[in-house]
This record gives structure tokens, C-alpha cells and sequence, in this order.
């Protein structure tokens, strides 16, 4: 009986007719009929999204909406989304999400200013299902194909669809799960077509990816994804659209990829992409014969670069004009940054960015951000690091295999200032945590052209006694010296066949389980040099090395180590101007092996038990002291100490 009354009543309403008379002229009264809305209208009008909207429809910026339920967008309908509008998805898993059907349209239209923000009240991962948008562009699983969210159905043979426009829009904690094979992402694109907009969206905490294009030919530009828990980006049936600069982050484990590409390749394009992880994982992960072309990747921080997981032909993956190499990590200068995206409010701060892998272009750090040397971080030729100043690099105590390495033909540019010197260090600054700096050039050295590394297995050495690596300025190691065996370590600066046109100037090195700083070979001179409780030799030199040291500082106060100054092999008659160490240890000063030697001027020799050290029998003529021979018995007292008290920056830190 009640239902009947309900129906009687839902007539009259229908059937009702309001009469409104006006005067506008006309003697003849006007009649103005409105029928009530429909149901999903009347709770938009209340602020409620829940059901099937078959009709156009503007939300209202001033309003928040809750999502409690699905919201579906059926074929011939509009949802207009006005910037600023916020809906808050009920922490309701699979039942709560938003889907634009074929046929249908979605008109996002956020500002930078005024984004819209789709996002559960916690925003954590999976509370809700995300947007899904079904078109009729083409797709590899056919026409009227049906989705694994929703059972909706996409695809057909219109490239040019569109489903809408959608701009600066935010969405948060989606990925509820469906089943153990499926979960809803952050945003789904079923078949969208190219005539569809996509700009400015960010997708963050999601349980499954961020957006996934299910083939299709829509593309999209900036894309800021942060947190997704499967992969950033995922695409799979032929997807070929471009996405232009996109940002992803990562700092919860586990996860899956940056990118997943699946099944048939369609070859989409990528330009600009930066990915950063603090917490490793795999960065592009290929499946069957998927690939892509992709210009301006960065990685940082992640532990494959590229995972061709089916076995499929790397010539597939494109990047920067040649086919994908896993040996590379393309830890290369970023394209786009956090900070293009002010516009989205994040919760998570952007993490340490992670300094690892192979740098084949010019890649420059950023001042403001605290870098993590989590592993080997190597210039190849033609790549060139540039550290600005004020730059602050935590090396992990990760030993031997954690160090900077510039390649014969790379360069190095350290940018730091005396109030804003370049620190390297460990976290706790002890020695032997970590390997330190090693450049290799292309001057002469005895080793010979081409000559192997003791340290990596670096090739360095060559015939241009100008050549460049770049330049050092105001720069401070400390904690360096990891042991590689029993007869080889890493010093705290390593230069290998480093010629004459490298500048290297206000370098302090503290702290190192070997040498401070070692030549071999080589013409490069260098100027302001402290050197601080070293434990092998502070200054060391082999093959030949002639250049000039000017204003060296050393100061030993842990017994044990071995000399403030170790000469080896052939004579290239290196010269330092201004030289002063101290030791409040004992310990041997100079120390020359083989025929070694060099020119010392303004000499002050504190404190050792042995000034002057000829190991191997070597001519005491070879040491030239203030213009005279070395003498093994001579206290050499007789010069200016060198003035470090000016020297703020020698002790700066992390």
C-alpha cells in the first residue's frame, strides 16, 4: 500500500505545472513549467554524488561533494567540474568511484590557483577507486571491448574521441582492490581518444598505479605522481599517445615501477621524465614486445634502470635517440622538477634525492636539495656533474662501493664559495666510511696512454698535458678511505693523469683512512690544500706527476699514520710554495721512495720524529729545499706557517 502511494505522489509531482504570471507587454499571462529534477540530480543539488547522471550537469565550486557511491557519467552526458571544486570520496574501496562511459564527457576545469581535488578524507592508499574514463579510440582488444573495472565497455575506431577536458586536477588515495588481478587506479583511461585534454593532473598515494592508459591515443601533459604503489605509469594494448613532462617520486618500498609498458607496443612517447627514489626499486619495466621513445629521462636513486621482463628486444625502448641499455642508470640532468608543480599540495616532502649510476650529459644538483651518495656515482666522457654552492652530499657508509669517479673526457664542476663550500661526507665524517673522489684526465703519466686504475679499473693517462676535467672550488671531504685490499684504498681525492687545465683551489679534506689527496701522473696544480689527520700519507704522488702545490696545510694529531708527503717512483720535480705541516704525534714528515723528489720553498716541519725520509737510498739532490738540498738532520722551522685561521670554510659540514 505504501509503495502505491509513493507512486501516486511521484505522478502528481511529475504531472505538477507551476503557473507564474508576468507583465512583460503582453496582456497574455506567461506559463513557465518546471519538472522536478531526477534522483542523482536531487543529491548533486544537496551536495551528494551517488548514481547515474543522463544528463548535462555543473557542479558548484562553493559546494563539497561526497562521493558515497559510484558516479557514472553515461554516453551523451557532461559532468562540468568548476576550479576549486573539492569531492571527498567516502573510504568506501570498490564501490566508491567516478566513471565516464562511452559516449560520455568529463569537463575538469581547475586552475592553478584553484585545482579540483578528488580525495578520500585521509587520502590514504586504496580508500577509494579513482577515475575511470571509457572512449571509442582504438585499442588492441577490440571494439566494445569490457574493462576489467566495472565491466564498462570501450573502445572502437574513432583516434580523434573525446571525452572532455580535464586540467589541474588532484586525486588522492585511490587503488581500492577488486581482486587478487585487478585494482582501480588513480586515473584509468579506457580507449581515450586524442580529441580528449589532459593537463596539469596529479595522482598521489595510490594502492595500484597512477594512471594507466588501456590503448588509446589521448596524451597528456604534466603529470605529477607521487607514491603509487604498483607503478606511476602503465600502459598496455597498443597505447600510442605522448606525455610531456612528468614527475614521479617515490619513498615507500616495495613498489612496482616507474613505468610498465605490456603487450603489443604501440610506441607512445615520453619527453621529460624524472623519476626519484629514496627507496631503490625498478625504474622502466618492459613486458613482451611493449616499448617507447622517451627524450629527457632522469633516474636517481633506483636499483635497475631498465627491466626487460619477457626478454623483449631492447631496440624497442628508445631513449635519447638509441635503443635502451641496462648498464646505464640515466641519472642525467632534470628535465622537470617538484617545483613546476606548486600547484599541488603534497603531504609527502620530495625525497632525498639519491646520487647513484652513470651520468652521460651535464647534470647539475641543486643547492637546496639534500643528496644521498648511496652507491658509485660515475662521469662518463662527455658528461660533465656541476655542484653548486652550498651543496651538501651524505655518502653512505657503504665502503668501497660508494664514491664519485669523472672518466677520462668527463668533467666536474664544483661551484662551492668560502661561505658556501661543496661538503661530501658521511654521516658520522669516520674515516674509511666511504671512497671519496677520483678523476681521471688525459695527460701524461710513466703508467703510459690508457693505463688501468688501481682504484675501478678507470682508464686515465694520455698525451695532453693541458687537458681538462674541470673545476674544483671550495670543497670539503671528509670520512673518505675505504679499503679495497690489502695494498689498495681509496684517498680522499684521487687524480689520475689530470692535466694542467683543471682547476682545483680551497680544498680541505678530513678524516681519510688513506691519502688526503694523491697524483699519478698528471700536470694539475693546485692551490689552498688542508689536510687534516689522514692516515696513510697526506699528500702523495707517483708517475711523474710535476705540478705545483701552493699553501698546504697538514695537521696529524692520530698516531700511526705514515707521512705528511710521499714522493714515489720517477721524478717530475712537483713543486710546492708554502708548505706547512704539524704533528702533535710524532711520525715521519717527507718521505721519498725510489728516485722521487721535488722543490719545496717557505718550509715549517712541527712536531714530527723524522722530517726528511729518503726510503729507498734516493739522492738527497732530488729534494730541493729552500734552494739547497734536503737534509736529513736540518730542522726546518725556517719559514711562515701558512695562515688558515681565515679559512672558515676547511671545517665545514653536513
Amino acid at each position: 500500500m505504501k509503495k502505491s502511494v509513493f507512486k501516486i505522489l511521484n505522478i502528481v509531482a511529475f504531472s505538477l505545472a507551476i503557473v507564474t504570471f508576468t507583465n512583460c507587454g503582453s496582456d497574455e499571462p506567461s506559463i513557465i513549467i518546471e519538472e522536478p529534477a531526477s534522483e542523482v540530480i536531487g543529491k548533486l543539488n544537496s551536495g551528494v554524488m551517488n548514481g547515474t547522471l543522463d544528463e548535462d550537469y555543473t557542479l558548484n565550486s562553493s559546494q563539497i561533494y561526497s562521493l558515497n557511491g559510484s558516479f557514472i557519467v553515461e554516453s551523451g552526458a557532461t559532468l562540468i567540474i568548476p576550479a576549486g571544486t573539492r569531492i571527498q570520496a567516502m573510504n568506501g574501496g570498490t564501490s566508491v568511484y567516478i566513471a565516464v562511459l562511452k559516449g560520455g564527457m568529463i569537463q575538469v576545469e581547475g586552475t592553478a590557483a584553484n585545482p579540483v581535488n578528488m580525495s578520500s578524507a585521509s587520502g590514504d592508499a586504496g580508500d577509494w577507486g579513482g577515475l575511470t574514463i571509457c572512449g571509442d579510440a582504438t585499442t588492441t582488444a577490440g571494439v566494445n571491448a569490457e574493462a576489467e573495472v566495472g565491466g564498462f565497455i570501450y573502445g572502437g575506431s574513432n583516434d580523434a574521441d573525446s571525452s572532455g577536458t580535464i586540467n589541474y586536477l588532484v586525486i588522492k588515495g585511490t587503488g581500492a582492490q577488486i581482486n587478487a588481478d585487478s585494482q582501480y587506479n588513480g586515473i584509468s583511461f579506457y580507449g581515450v581518444g586524442s580529441g580528449t585534454t589532459v593537463r596539469n593532473i596529479a595522482v598521489i598515494n595510490g594502492s595500484d598505479d597512477g594512471v594507466e592508459f588501456f590503448g588509446g591515443t589521448v596524451s597528456a601533459t604534466n603529470l605529477f605522481l607521487e607514491n603509487n604503489e604498483d607503478d606511476s605509469v602503465d600502459w598496455t594494448e597498443g597505447w600510442n599517445g605522448t606525455v610531456t613532462n612528468t614527475f614521479i617520486t617515490h619513498t615507500i618500498s616495495g613498489f612496482s615501477t616507474v613505468f610498465e609498458g605490456d603487450k603489443d607496443n604501440g610506441n607512445p612517447k615520453f619527453n621529460n621524465v624524472t623519476a626519484v627514489s629514496n627507496v631503490g626499486g625498478t625504474a622502466l619495466q618492459f613486458k613482451k614486445q611493449s616499448g617507447a621513445t622517451i627524450t629527457g629521462l632522469s633516474l636517481t636513486g633506483y636499483d635497475v634502470s631498465i627491466d626487460m621482463k619477457d626478454g623483449g628486444d631492447l631496440a624497442n625502448v628508445r631513449i635519447n635517440g638509441v635503443a635502451a641499455n641496462p648498464l646505464l642508470s640515466y641519472t642525467n640532468t632534470q628535465k622537470v622538477a617538484a617545483s613546476d608543480f606548486a600547484w599541488v599540495n603534497s603531504n609527502t616532502a620530495i625525497p632525498t634525492s639519491v646520487l647513484q649510476g652513470a651520468i652521460t650529459e651535464k647534470v647539475v644538483l641543486d643547492a637546496a636539495v639534500k643528496y644521498s651518495l648511496n652507491s658509485s656515482y660515475i662521469v662518463q666522457a662527455g658528461g660533465e656533474l656541476v655542484i653548486p654552492a652550498g651543496t651538501k652530499i651524505e655518502a653512505r657508509d657503504g665502503g668501497t662501493g660508494v664514491y664519485i669517479a669523472v672518466l677520462k673526457g668527463g668533467k666536474i664542476d664544483i661551484q662551492g664559495t668560502e661561505s658556501n663550500p661543496v661538503v661530501i661526507s658521511s654521516a658520522s665524517a669516520t674515516s674509511g666510511d666511504w671512497g671519496g673522489l677520483t678523476i681521471c684526465g688525459a695527460a701524461t703519466t710513466t703508467a703510459g696512454v690508457n693505463a688501468e686504475a688501481e682504484v675501478g679499473g678507470f682508464i686515465y693517462g694520455g698525451t695532453n698535458v693541458t687537458d681538462n676535467s674541470g673545476s674544483i672550488t671550495y670543497l670539503v671531504i671528509k670520512g673518505t678511505g675505504a679499503q679495497i685490499n690489502a695494498d689498495s684504498q681509496y684517498n680522499g681525492i684521487s687524480l689520475y693523469a689530470v692535466g694542467s687545465g683543471t682547476t682545483i683551489e680551497n680544498i680541505s679534506i678530513i678524516n681519510g683512512a688513506d691519502d688526503g689527496i694523491e697524483f699519478f701522473g698528471g700536470t694539475v696544480s693546485v692551490t689552498n690544500v688542508y689536510l687534516e689527520n689522514n692516515e696513510d700519507d697526506a699528500v702523495d704522488w707517483t708517475e711523474g706527476w710535476n705540478g705545483t702545490v701552493t699553501n698546504t696545510y697538514i695537521s696529524h694529531s692520530i698516531a700511526g699514520f705514515s707521512t705528511a708527503f710521499e714522493g714515489d717512483k720517477d721524478n717530475g720535480n712537483p713543486k710546492f710554495i708554502n708548505l706547512t705541516a704539524i704533528s702533535t704525534v710524532g711520525g715521519t714528515g717527507l718521505q721519498f721512495k725510489k728516485n722521487s723528489g721535488a722543490t719545496i720553498s717557505n718550509i715549517w716541519l712541527e712536531g714530527y720524529d723524522k722530517n726528511i725520509d729518503m726510503k729507498d737510498g734516493g739522492s738527497l739532490q732530488n729534494v730541493i729545499i729552500d734552494n739547497t738540498a734536503a737534509s736529513t738532520t736540518a730542522d726546518y722551522k725556517t719559514g711562515t706557517k701558512v695562515a688558515v685561521a681565515a679559512w672558515t670554510w676547511k671545517s665545514a659540514g653536513l
